[in-house]
């Protein structure tokens, strides 16, 4: 019979390296959302792939960055968190971007620690010329001893086998931690304000992405539909007015489009009533982000379901 194995593995780097585009595929169930907006990700995003012989529970991170509003740095302390009693590492590395000084300060914070690390040089369907992945792979090796190095593209799915071949047999053998069919720890509401955040990254101009958070009000189960109240928050009314578009059309399609990823994933109807409000500075108000109660959104309070 052959050896089970499973383990806890990690995925960090840089913003819009494409860490959460690499777990949705690995995964293969969107869990993570994704947007072409720096510092998509705000929190850890558990997502688990199960095979008969093996469990890998990866942890999407946000971007690794120099923190200096009270949001970033609640987000970097993640990213800590997320390098603690893991069986191994991804980092990820945009494969289009020559090596700099940012990339320098990312590949740091992996000095604390002594778990193995895989680089995956990401992106490499946008690279015309060749070559130039050796002269970056070169400058990643004068920072960090990698366990392994694999040039991949999450978007289209080159080199995935790979990562998931070079994970499985480094990880201890054990049982499963999680049930056959388990995906995530995140609750169906915070999946719901991550979709509705995300429709609003991909809808809004670049002044918009970093001051919005979502808050679900209310969230009542019925045999066939779900109905969810909530509100999009944003810091300044300007940010209001672009959020909801001539006529409301903006804040409708974010709607729609939100409520159509909600009802494939819940496989249920849903019915989603979205408003807009403004909270000045939230991002520097402890009050508003322990409110949120940053891993589970648990500041969609009342109505649980």
């Amino acid at each position: 019979m052959s050896k089970h194995v499973s383990g806890f593995v990690s995925i960090l780097g840089r913003p819009n390296a494409g860490k959460s585009t690499l777990m949705n595929a690995l995964v293969g169930v969107k869990l993570a959302i994704v947007a072409d907006k720096p510092q998509t990700t705000r929190t850890i995003v558990q997502g688990v792939w199960t095979s008969t012989e093996a469990q890998i529970v990866f942890m999407d991170t946000p971007g690794i960055h120099k923190a200096s509003s009270l949001i970033n740095k609640h987000m970097m302390e993640r990213v800590r968190e997320a390098l603690d009693g893991r069986d191994l590492l991804l980092y990820m590395a945009d494969a289009t971007k020559p090596f700099t000084v940012e990339d320098e300060h990312a590949l740091s914070i992996l000095a604390r620690t002594d778990t193995p690390v895989l680089l995956l040089l990401n992106k490499v369907d946008r690279v015309e010329e060749k070559p130039t992945l050796l002269t970056l792979l070169t400058e990643y090796q004068k920072h960090r001893d990698f366990a392994e190095y694999i040039p991949i593209s999450a978007l289209t799915g080159d080199g995935l086998e790979l990562v998931r071949k070079a994970i499985i047999k480094r990880l201890p053998e054990g049982p499963a931690y999680f049930a056959d069919d388990y995906l995530t720890d995140q609750p169906e509401r915070f999946l719901a304000a991550e979709l509705i955040r995300e429709k609003v990254l991909r809808e809004t101009r670049q002044e918009v992405p970093h001051a919005v958070t979502v808050l679900i009000d209310k969230w009542e189960e019925k045999p066939r539909l779900t109905r969810i109240m909530a509100t999009i928050i944003v810091e300044k009314e300007g940010q209001k007015v672009i959020v909801i578009g001539q006529k409301g059309s903006r804040l409708k399609t974010v709607g729609t489009e939100a409520r159509l990823e909600m009802e494939a994933l819940f496989s249920k109807k849903v019915f989603l009533e979205l408003y807009v409000k403004v909270r000045e500075n939230w991002r520097e108000r402890a009050d508003f982000l322990n409110e949120l109660d940053w891993r589970s959104v648990a500041g969609m309070k009342g109505n649980e379901k």
